[in-house]
């Protein structure tokens, strides 16, 4: 894995002249830049402030704590209800970029004091959101993978449920919840290595895509 940020925005096959204007004013902001989860990641004193990515129909600033961030202006984004900490800056072209600048080093540099003060997320329990309907009907047909799942940490059901809700069509979150069986009944988390070649363990840091398959 390539860990240079340069090699990331050069390589990239979409957005790429809108996320090297997105990392210029990162930079500006005085950010430190890294390589995170294969995604050019800006930090402040070692904590991670935001990522910048790109998505099939936009470019964005993701900032960790954007829950906490002011939103009078109304740009930034909850990508779905079952994101607590992380909200975006959405863009599709350069101008548009240009265009809010001020505004979006203002609220890069509100994201680093929200960092300086060392603020946290306010977290809610798994059991305060919504399961899954296919989740649910799962669980109760299927008891050893009902003691299975909520034997898992908190944030691993959290994690799972999460992952099952953002599919649109019924029959993709039962297959997403057939598929994942195996990772529960095995005490996994979606995020975490199966593999056993992460050095980020127990998170999984994509080690398992450079494997060499025997043909």
């Amino acid at each position: 894995m390539n860990s240079d940020p340069d090699f990331f925005y050069t390589k990239a096959s979409k957005w790429q002249l809108e996320m090297q204007q997105l990392r210029r004013i990162a930079l500006e902001c005085l950010l430190t830049e890294t390589i995170k989860w294969r995604t050019p990641c800006y930090m402040h004193q070692a904590n991670n402030v935001l990522l910048i990515g790109a998505f099939k129909d936009y470019c964005a600033l993701n900032f960790f704590k954007g829950a906490l961030l002011n939103n009078d202006h109304q740009l930034l984004i909850q990508q779905t209800e079952q994101v607590q900490g992380g909200r975006q800056l959405r863009f599709t072209s350069t101008n548009e970029i240009l265009a809010q600048e001020t505004a979006i080093k203002a609220i890069i540099f509100e994201a680093i004091t929200i960092e300086k003060e060392g603020l946290k997320v306010p977290m809610r329990h798994p059991a305060d959101f919504e399961m899954v309907e296919e989740l649910q009907t799962k669980l109760n047909e299927n008891l050893a993978l009902k003691t299975a799942f909520y034997a898992l940490t908190p944030g691993r059901q959290r994690g799972f449920n999460m992952f099952f809700s953002a599919a649109k069509q019924p029959k993709t979150r039962t297959q997403r919840i057939t598929d994942a069986m195996p990772r529960i009944f095995d005490g996994k988390g979606i995020h975490d290595c199966v593999c056993g070649l992460s050095k980020k363990m127990p998170q999984c840091d994509g080690s398992h895509k450079y494997l060499k398959q025997d043909i």
